[in-house]
């Protein structure tokens, strides 16, 4: 079977990673929207995005 490819042509891999959600995310709540900018910023930084 081959895989699709991913919806606008990103892949990610936090394969190796060992960074906790705590340590993106911070220890209190926050909002779905801040979690996706958190999420996008630490992939951005750690450059684990492929086009």
């Amino acid at each position: 079977m081959v895989a699709k490819k991913a919806f606008g042509g990103y892949t990610i891999s936090f394969k190796g990673c060992d960074d906790s959600a705590e340590s993106i995310f911070g220890s209190s709540p926050i909002t779905p929207s801040e979690m996706t900018k958190k999420i996008w910023a630490f992939v951005k930084k750690n450059k684990l995005s492929n086009k």
